[in-house]
């Protein structure tokens, strides 16, 4: 089933198709890929922005060493919502197989642009998730499932089964970090603007330009707020050493059976599960 939060993607995605490079689909997409908008943001700047925040995640969260190490790690790393690659290119510095997997095709294309430019292009796989929620991979066959700014954009019962998904390629004794938006005081008017911009997204001659500015489409596309509790329903049995990491700005969650910890690069409405897979 088509979901609206999608729109602004698809809008991306079409125009992905048609810019003449991933350069140009950074300076012309702005209201979709980057913080930063015009077009003096190029695709070097925006995938060392990406770079810094790998590193960052990635050690803090217990999964690289600082320094990073010298070689690639032999290990499957896959990577859900990789966009045209801000992110990729990093990962496929620093592990011998990544696997990015987006719902748009064209971003896939394009990542793989991406790639081959600043990263290491033998690493890479793709995988499209056509429907959504399901992604094309084996049992048993990654190492690292990683998704940053991703699960929020999704409908909430999307969201929670590319979450158990995550849990279902990942081998036993694999490495979960996702990330997840959950509520904050600011939702009374956030939330229903979000509802009433999808809801715009249906209209056939607004909803085309209204998923192409800025504004309504980052409060569009903000479609779930999950908390620790809703998504360790789904998947907490699975999994083994849950850290929930969080702002310190926000109260610790509290959940029995989990390590509570902060950090400052997490943003106070979001949150994120790193945990061991059974």
């Amino acid at each position: 089933m088509a979901r609206r939060q999608h729109v602004p993607w698809k809008a991306a995605g079409s125009a992905s198709e048609t810019q003449s490079s991933a350069d140009r689909v950074v300076r012309e997409t702005g209201w979709v890929f980057n913080n930063v908008t015009g077009s003096d943001l190029s695709l070097a700047d925006f995938v060392e922005s990406g770079d810094h925040e790998t590193l960052a995640y990635l050690q803090a969260f217990g999964q690289l060493s600082s320094p990073p190490p010298e070689q690639p790690l032999a290990e499957t790393f896959v990577e859900i919502g990789s966009g045209i690659g801000r992110m990729t290119a990093s990962f496929t510095r620093l592990y011998q197989r990544v696997v990015a997997c987006d719902l748009d095709a064209a971003f896939l294309e394009r990542c793989r642009q991406t790639v081959a430019q600043f990263g290491v292009a033998p690493h890479l796989q793709t995988c499209h998730v056509a429907d959504g929620h399901t992604l094309g991979m084996p049992n048993n066959s990654a190492d690292v499932v990683f998704s940053y700014i991703t699960l929020q954009h999704c409908h909430r019962d999307d969201a929670l089964g590319l979450t158990r998904e995550a849990v279902r390629i990942a081998r036993p004794g694999a490495r979960v970090l996702l990330n997840y938006r959950t509520w904050v005081p600011q939702d009374a008017v956030l939330f229903p603007a979000g509802a009433a911009v999808r809801a715009l997204f249906r209209l056939p001659t607004v909803g085309p330009k209204v998923a192409q500015m800025r504004l309504p489409t980052r409060l569009g596309w903000q479609a779930n707020r999950l908390a620790p509790a809703d998504v360790l329903a789904a998947v907490g049995d699975s999994l083994d050493d849950i850290c929930i990491f969080r702002s310190p700005k926000r109260r610790p969650f509290a959940l029995p059976n989990t390590i509570d910890a902060t950090f400052d690069g997490v943003d106070a409405s979001h949150w994120w599960l790193t945990a061991t897979v059974r």
